[in-house]
């Protein structure tokens, strides 16, 4: 590379670089404290990401704090305080950092930090209560057993309980804990079939979807699937569910543990690969899932010919109906407006690269005003219902919180469910929050 290429690099598309997890280097602790302190000692020197999460201010703080308010005098337990504060929400590699390939510095901050948590997970694994809530498939099942769902739901509504749970485990009282229903999305409509209705190819999108619950959608957000399965067929779009699915391996990536996550691609790719080869176009209603398929599992397995495949016939939901609109096939014979709308853009569907597809439905509707609101929730995956992280997910949220409730705004929610939830934790309204899907449902007054 010339060095003109080379000063010119920031100004170039941001490129990320698979992650060779399986070369014992990658788990050379030596190492990764050298690249964590070259890291570091640039983000010293920038600090433009202070504002995004708790990470950059935990270690711009010590920096401050230390004799020589140099990197060279923070102690290396820092660092971990450091990597525990990042929920891998990328949004500093996507829209902060002017260091990031094919910039000579080749930073990946993010990245880094899964390889620390990897480094650690292999050495020292995870404590019981980061393996309960990583283990959404399980919990899911057990806890959407007719009976053990009401008792699991009461349970999580009593202060005595979460007390306990706070002091045993270390689940924050105070943190929204999702509810589970006996009544899945698989039991509601798994049955199912997309019926007679014909494919309508339009653009890049083939017209029929195969619907990708997720662990969330399913057990704890059903409705939430029988709504967009309402849009997309009132929209002429065969869907059906996929069958036989597993957790995308999100959870089990933020912990580090890449074995979990393989085990899951190796259940899941197959089956998406299967139905893609079938025709059919995939859709998950959760952004962090279409985000593990899209970038996370190809930088994992690059060469995996079925990961590309399924990458390239994953969509967000409202990519996918905005794709059907530049094709005029999407209905825009709405019969309900929706007033102001104050819609959250999820961390993980703004580094998907598809730009606001949501607000850009949601406008669509007459008399409907959509104000934008990009800020993360402080939700964070785990983040928030951690004891230890609790407080410091509801200051990151604030501001949202505080522009949901200057918006007057007729509805609020997130794409992302749990961002949703945590907005209406944050804001005094538990239950109010609205999925965006479910408002295009409304609007179409179906």
């Amino acid at each position: 590379m010339t060095e003109k290429k080379i000063r010119e690099g920031s100004l170039e598309a941001p490129e990320r670089h698979p992650l060779d997890w399986k070369d014992p280097a990658f788990y050379d602790e030596a190492d990764l404290m050298a690249e964590m302190e070259r890291v570091f000692d640039i983000c010293h020197g920038c600090r433009r990401c202070f504002s995004l999460c708790n990470a950059f201010p935990t270690l711009f703080d010590a920096i401050d704090a230390s004799d020589t308010m140099e990197l060279d005098g923070v102690p290396r337990t820092v660092y971990w305080q450091v990597v525990d504060h990042c929920y891998l929400c990328d949004l500093c590699f996507m829209t902060k950092c002017p260091y990031v390939p094919p910039h000579e510095f080749n930073l990946d901050f993010p990245h880094l930090m899964l390889r620390a948590k990897a480094v650690r997970f292999r050495k020292e694994g995870a404590r019981l209560r980061d393996r309960v809530l990583t283990a959404t498939d399980e919990v899911g099942r057990i806890a959407g057993i007719p009976v053990v769902a009401q008792l699991v739901n009461a349970a999580n509504r009593s202060a005595p309980v979460r007390d306990l749970l706070d002091k045993a485990l270390g689940i924050h009282p105070d943190a929204p804990l999702p509810q589970y229903h006996s009544d899945s999305l698989y039991r509601r409509a798994g049955k199912r079939s997309p019926g007679a209705m014909e494919a309508q190819p339009a653009g890049p999108t083939r017209g029929r979807v195969a619907l990708y619950a997720t662990c969330y959608g399913n057990w704890n957000a059903p409705q939430l699937g029988e709504d967009l399965i309402a849009v997309f067929e009132h929209n002429g779009i065969p869907v059906r569910l996929v069958g036989k699915e597993q957790c995308c391996g999100m959870p089990k990536l933020e912990l580090g543990d890449f074995e979990t996550v393989e085990e899951h691609k190796n259940a899941n790719i197959p089956v998406l690969a299967a139905l893609v080869d079938e025709g059919w176009d995939l859709v998950a209603p959760v952004p962090s899932c279409v985000l593990m398929y899209k970038q996370e599992l190809p930088l994992l397995f690059p060469d995996d010919p079925d990961v590309a495949k399924v990458r390239d016939a994953i969509y967000d939901p409202f990519e996918y109906l905005y794709l059907r609109h530049q094709h005029g096939r999407l209905d825009t014979n709405f019969k309900h407006p929706l007033g102001k709308v104050a819609w959250h853009a999820a961390c993980h569907q703004r580094v998907q690269n598809i730009g606001q597809k949501t607000r850009e439905v949601l406008s669509l509707v007459p008399g409907t005003e959509v104000e934008v609101i990009e800020r993360c929730s402080g939700h964070d995956g785990t983040y928030t219902v951690k004891s230890e992280f609790h407080e410091t997910a509801m200051k990151i949220g604030r501001p949202v919180f505080r522009k949901v409730e200057q918006s007057g705004a007729d509805h609020f929610g997130s794409d992302c469910p749990m961002a949703g939830a945590q907005i209406a934790h944050g804001t005094g309204r538990d239950g109010a929050q609205e999925h965006p899907i479910s408002l295009l449902r409304k609007a179409y007054g179906i």
